[in-house]
């Protein structure tokens, strides 16, 4: 179980809210209704959303990557 408080904490929630974001943009009825705003607050999650689709491949590696440090190295 990792700490949200330390740096790999932080970056394995970085990671569950970008693949979440991008996850919930193929929904077509929560794509209207959550990403939706593209500034403000709101707007984090279309941001997130987009970061997931166009570097999909560098997200995955990322995962693939930490679910590996948490697994064996941690």
């Amino acid at each position: 179980m990792t700490n949200v408080y330390s740096f790999d904490g932080i970056l394995v929630f970085g990671l569950l809210f970008i693949c979440t974001c991008a996850y919930l943009k193929k929904v077509p009825r929560l794509n209207s209704w959550l990403l939706s705003e593209k500034k403000g607050v709101w707007g984090v999650f279309y941001k997130a959303a987009v970061i997931g689709t166009r570097l999909h491949i560098a997200v995955a590696a990322s995962c693939l990557c930490m679910a590996f440090y948490l697994i064996f190295l941690k």
